[in-house]
């Protein structure tokens, strides 16, 4: 069922810092299916790494990783429990 929550997990690797703002919007944008967060905030100069995790529907995480992965400088993976 599509409607069903998932737990997911997104790894983010941000590679450029003017970016960073346009992350943290769609993260608080998706704050409410956002139930953990750690980063590593400027590792290797100008790199940081993001790890979120879900419990939300496909639709939204899908929504979220498609909506990151558009943005410049910007990588994501995300791996969802069956």
């Amino acid at each position: 069922n599509k409607m069903e929550n998932r737990i997911a997990i997104l790894g983010i690797i941000v590679e450029d810092r003017e970016s960073s703002g346009e992350v943290n919007a769609l993260l608080h944008e998706y704050g409410a299916s956002i139930i953990g967060r750690m980063g590593l905030p400027h590792y290797r100069e100008s790199c940081s790494i993001i790890t979120i995790v879900m419990d939300s529907t496909i639709d939204t995480i899908n929504a979220l990783c498609g909506k990151l992965g558009r943005l410049k400088h910007v990588q994501v993976k995300s791996m969802m429990a069956k």
